[in-house]
């Protein structure tokens, strides 16, 4: 039998050699054809007797599966290496824009996010966040809102069904609610910003049903007044990039800050073109105030102790100001085309010492 093994051996280092598919396949036949190695001693079986007939068949059909089962494996692992090579040279990376022209944008309000985040942690402001669906007593009743207040009508609110305790669950008309669950979580001193989506019942080029608004809460011993506004100052001409932009503190009435104020800005209108900057002419952006008594106490801070001041203003409404976008409805219509004249170039991360935008 050592002729037999000499053959198997020689058969399978073949097999073992072939580079590729089309040389495994010439192995194969070299080995199992109508003309290969294995095939032509069987053809001589017939010339042997009985017994040696039994042996050597028994013998040659053992090399044949053996030559068989190792032509297999190469088979198989030939192809796994053709599929990876194949893979390798048809990858294609998904990350690139489809067409050599097409370029991914940040879109404004996200852009306009990031530029508030930048400014306000120079001031020592921290972001906080909550949940969109809310309660009546975090969206009203902590907030100072009495029963009856319109703000709580169906036409401005999107109440959902009560939730199974018997509470009354809405989309959150503000962003308020964050402040409220940091003072009741958090003991002062507070200094937060709450940028996040609110909802309200309407739509037109000045107000859609989902928009997004940014508040800021302070809550200390010493904050007053005067403090407030001149984080508001610093922001808005930091924001607007007008060093001399002038602002101006209206009294107001917002039943979870007392006193309250409305802040305008300098701007001009000549021409029917709004232009920002000291030109006489005022345009209000943003809304503020002492935090109401009444509101600290609903969260569990003494008032006789604390106090400190609340401000908020709509994300979208700034971000028009800034770069001249007329209809508010446009944010959010997934236009391909506005996103290319109105974006920012991706992982350009504003900040105050870098410039907000470049």
């Amino acid at each position: 039998m050592t002729e037999l093994d000499g053959l198997k051996d020689e058969l399978l280092a073949q097999v073992g050699a072939a580079g590729d598919l089309a040389g495994l396949e010439e192995a194969r036949l070299a080995a199992l054809g109508k003309k290969g190695r294995i095939t032509g001693f069987m053809k001589d079986l017939g010339a042997l007797s009985p017994e040696e007939r039994r042996e050597r068949g028994a013998a040659l059909n053992a090399v044949k599966d053996a030559v068989a089962e190792a032509i297999e494996r190469r088979k198989a692992e030939l192809g796994r290496a053709a599929l990876d090579a194949r893979l390798q040279a048809e990858r294609v990376d998904v990350t690139l824009p489809v067409r050599p022209e097409a370029e991914g944008r940040l879109h404004p309000i996200s852009q306009t996010m990031d530029e508030l985040v930048a400014i306000f942690a120079e001031m020592g402001f921290s972001v906080a966040e909550g949940p969109d669906v809310e309660d009546d007593f975090h969206n009203f009743t902590a907030l100072n809102f009495p029963p009856g207040h319109p703000a709580r009508e169906m036409h401005d609110t999107f109440y959902l069904p009560d939730s199974a305790d018997g509470r009354r669950m809405l989309l959150r008309t503000h962003t308020s609610p964050v402040q409220v669950r940091t003072m009741l979580n958090r003991k002062p001193p507070i200094r937060i910003i709450a940028p996040g989506r609110t909802y309200r019942s309407d739509y037109d080029m000045t107000h859609t049903p989902m928009f997004h608004q940014v508040e800021g809460l302070v809550i200390d011993e010493t904050t007053h007044m005067g403090h407030l506004k001149g984080c508001l100052i610093d922001f808005c001409r930091a924001f607007f990039g007008i060093d001399d932009l002038p602002l101006r503190f209206r009294p107001s009435f917002f039943p979870f800050t007392e006193p309250s104020a409305e802040v305008d800005i300098g701007c001009s209108r000549k021409g029917g073109e709004l232009k920002l900057g000291n030109y006489g002419d005022w345009l209000e952006i943003l809304g503020c105030g002492m935090v109401h008594p009444n509101v600290l106490e609903a969260c569990g801070i003494d008032s006789t102790r604390y106090q400190g001041f609340a401000f908020g203003m709509g994300i979208e409404r700034i971000a028009m100001l800034k770069y001249g976008i007329p209809d508010l409805r446009t944010f959010f219509e997934a236009d391909l085309r506005w996103l290319k004249h109105y974006g920012f170039v991706p992982l350009d991360v504003p900040s105050v010492a870098a410039g907000l935008t470049r």
